[in-house]
């Protein structure tokens, strides 16, 4: 039985500050349960609603924080890729390239990710079936790169709503590939009037439990210290101080099916 995977960080780099503290606090709960930590955070929110939201800092201060976090606790990143370009710029301290949902079909993009070497994190796109997947891990595998993960952040219900199909998680692991799913993002209530996405971290631990049940191989959970506070998705975002309750109930469940 490999380990849980757990992707967790602030949805964004906001300062050094958040992302330590947050990392720091992640590390020490995955050390306790035995699970796999990848610390995640965006360099860049390149699909904000609003021209006003924030789209993160100034691309090397960024970049010079996720490095810090790398060396300070000795844990691998993932974070958030673009465009083709970004690959280069983030390659020397990022382990996991991720694909937003909104670009899972973007060939260019999955190319320059496989070529990278790294291992490339698909999110599903609110719009795709699980089958249809199998062309984005066919294109980066195409680079001859074989690490490659999928994750399962929920489909479009209507305007303003997802909803998670628990199905979809065995039928991608038929690809051979791990599958995450994405608990806050799989929460999101997008498309609000205010151009601000709601969401309802209440029921994380709802499809955390669920995906672990149904044998994901690891769970994406956005945290921050004070999400009132967040510069991004604070709406969808746990308390971190929460965190820990959420994962204990995770571990429980593993070990009960396995």
């Amino acid at each position: 039985m490999h380990e849980l995977i757990l992707i967790g960080g602030p949805c964004v780099v906001e300062n050094k500050a958040v992302c330590f503290e947050v990392a720091e606090t992640i590390k020490k709960i995955c050390e306790d349960f035995s699970f796999h930590f990848i610390f995640k955070s965006s360099f860049k929110k390149a699909n904000r609603t609003k021209i006003t939201s924030f789209t993160g800092l100034e691309e090397n201060e960024a970049f010079n924080i996720l490095r810090a976090v790398k060396k300070e606790f000795k844990l691998p990143i993932l974070t958030d890729i673009h465009e083709p370009a970004d690959v280069d710029k983030v390659k020397d301290f990022a382990d996991y390239l991720q694909i937003p949902a909104f670009l899972c079909r973007q060939t260019e993009l999955l190319l320059a990710a496989g070529n990278s070497g790294k291992w490339v994190n698909i999110k599903k796109g609110q719009f795709a079936s699980p089958e249809s997947m199998s062309f984005a891990v066919e294109k980066v595998r195409s680079t001859g790169n074989n690490q490659v993960m999928l994750t399962e952040r929920g489909t479009t219900f209507g305007y303003q709503d997802l909803v998670v199909d628990f199905r979809s998680v065995p039928r991608m692991k038929e690809l051979g590939v791990p599958v995450i799913v994405d608990c806050t993002h799989a929460l999101q209530q997008p498309n609000q009037s205010t151009g601000i996405s709601g969401g309802n971290p209440a029921l994380v631990e709802t499809i955390a439990r669920a995906a672990v049940a149904v044998g994901a191989d690891g769970l994406f959970i956005e945290t921050h210290p004070n999400p009132a506070q967040a510069l991004s998705d604070g709406d969808s975002m746990v308390k971190l101080s929460e965190l820990k309750k959420i994962m204990e109930v995770c571990k429980k469940i593993r070990d009960a099916i396995n």
